[in-house]
């Protein structure tokens, strides 16, 4: 049984896995992580491996904590991938990526494919059908951009996040929202049509915590999934085992 956490940058996810099905998952602030990691060694006696993915900081005596609980692989760009990664910087690379490659590999096996983030940061990732993992982009999310309208201008108030009624907003409000979320959306498709150009039988993935809104928005037939990410990790876990 394999043990899974992703530490972002706001909460803490958790897996555990029984070779590809996740049997347990949880999400919760950093201050509760050891208690839940007890927890779950109580509850999971034949989980014997863990791997952690952060994007944040996480203290060492927690990592130490793992160790001595699980044999813990941290995630980072020297780890074997079942992928080759192309990219010109892999050091640079957020570990996070390399999990949603990782699960578009083991998901979407010899297929071009792009998976959309949408998070605090929107990222774009693309492996080939040679399993190639070639890079991608990086932009904005959409509170990111609700907040940049404040920070950077004197009178533009901060908005919580609204679907816009229209396309033309008639006051500033919606003018902002209808700015910041037809704007993402007129990227993310852009995107898609860019790369299905180059790669007409293109698949498309969308995750993130802005999935579940997004996803309602956009024409193009897109996959989107919660525990993608938890997968992914998964799989680069299970990679490593077998090596």
């Amino acid at each position: 049984m394999n043990l899974v956490i992703d530490v972002g940058n706001t909460s803490i996810k958790i897996g555990v896995f029984d070779k590809s099905s996740m049997i347990y998952k949880e999400t919760l602030k950093p201050e509760s992580f050891l208690k839940v990691i007890q927890k779950i060694n109580r509850d999971y006696p034949l989980l014997n491996r863990a791997l952690l993915s952060s994007v944040s900081n996480i203290k060492e005596e927690e990592v130490g904590f793992l160790k001595n609980l699980f044999y813990t692989i941290v995630l980072d760009h020297t780890i074997q991938m079942p992928f080759k990664n192309l990219y010109a910087t892999p050091t640079t690379l957020g570990v996070d990526r390399l999990a949603l490659v990782a699960a578009s590999v083991h998901q979407f096996p010899a297929k071009d494919t792009l998976i959309i983030d949408a998070g605090t940061c929107i990222t774009y990732d693309f492996k080939n059908k040679k399993e190639e993992y070639l890079g991608g982009a990086i932009a904005p999310g959409l509170r990111l951009r609700y907040a940049s309208l404040n920070s950077f201008t004197s009178k533009l108030p901060l908005l919580d996040l609204e679907s816009p009624k229209n396309h033309i907003g008639d006051t500033t409000n919606e003018a902002i929202h209808s700015g910041v979320v037809n704007g993402v959306l007129y990227e993310i498709e852009g995107a898609i049509t860019e790369y299905c150009n180059t790669y007409p039988n293109l698949t498309v993935i969308l995750t993130g915590g802005d999935a579940h809104f997004l996803s309602k928005r956009l024409k193009n037939s897109i996959f989107a999934t919660s525990n993608f990410l938890l997968e992914g990790l998964n799989h680069i876990l299970a990679f490593n085992n077998s090596q």
